[in-house]
C-alpha cells in the first residue's frame, strides 16, 4: 500500500467529517464541492477538508479506496456518505443531521471549526 493511500485512509478514519474536494473551504474550485460544503455547513458539521487538486494521484487513490469515481466525497466517521447530490438530498430531508447526530453525538455542532489537511 502506498504512503499516499495510507494518508488518505488516515484522514477518512480519524476525522469526524472528511470532505475531499476541489479547492479548500476558503477557495472552492468546483460547484459540486461548494454544494457539498454548504450542505455540511448548514448542518453544522465539523468539516476537515482535503484539496484533491495539487496532485492527480490523490484523486486516483481516493477513488480506489472509496470505489466512488467523482469529487467531492464526504465521509462521516470513516463511512462514505456520497457526493454533492447525495449530501444535498440528505440535508434537505433531515437525514444528514440525523446521521451526524447518530455518528458524532448530539453536541457535534460544537466539535470544532473547519480545517484543511494536506495529503501528498
Amino acid at each position: 500500500m502506498s504512503e499516499l493511500r495510507d494518508q488518505i485512509e488516515n484522514v477518512i478514519d480519524s476525522e469526524d467529517v472528511a470532505l475531499f474536494m476541489k479547492g479548500t473551504p476558503q477557495l472552492v474550485m468546483c460547484g459540486n464541492s461548494r454544494r457539498a460544503l454548504e450542505a455540511l455547513r448548514r448542518a453544522g458539521a465539523p468539516v476537515t477538508a482535503v484539496d484533491v487538486l495539487p496532485d492527480p494521484r490523490i484523486r486516483q487513490e481516493l477513488s480506489a479506496v472509496s470505489s466512488w469515481p467523482t469529487i467531492p466525497q464526504v465521509f462521516v466517521r470513516g463511512e462514505l456518505v456520497g457526493g454533492a447530490d447525495i449530501v444535498e438530498e440528505l440535508a434537505q430531508n433531515g437525514e444528514l443531521e440525523r446521521t451526524l447526530t447518530e455518528k458524532l453525538g448530539p453536541d457535534y455542532r460544537n466539535a470544532g471549526a473547519e480545517r484543511v489537511v494536506a495529503v501528498a
